[in-house]
């Protein structure tokens, strides 16, 4: 009774080791190839900075389609905040370098997103 016990535990213990890791391979395959990882093919979303608000709460720029987006995270969801393109955000830099003050401290780079 007790040899059969080890025959079937050498038996499905690899068996389920195997389940284990094929199912591990299978799901970071699948998420590499549908753009789930930053080392996928159809990765179009960059997460450019954070900020950290408080517990629970982040500021988050996105850069997606050739726009810079302002988001507001917390535990309940993700809220658009504003939005630029990537020739504002160019144009704006290149203006406040030539401005009197080197270090602008108050150059708006979104512009508030009017449909929420």
């Amino acid at each position: 009774m007790m040899v059969e016990y080890f025959a079937r535990l050498a038996l499905l213990l690899p068996f389920l080791g195997a389940l284990i890791w094929g199912s591990l391979k299978l799901t970071k395959y699948l998420q590499t190839r549908m753009g789930g990882l930053p080392g996928g093919t159809g990765a179009r979303a960059e997460l450019v900075e954070t900020t950290l608000l408080a517990p629970g709460l982040k500021l988050a720029v996105v850069r997606f389609h050739d726009r810079e987006i302002l988001l507001g995270c917390s535990r309940q969801g993700l809220v658009r905040l504003a939005e630029a393109n990537e020739t504002e955000v160019d144009t704006q830099v290149d203006s406040s370098r030539s401005a009197v003050d080197p270090n602008p401290t108050n150059t708006p780079v979104f512009s508030i997103a009017a449909d929420r």
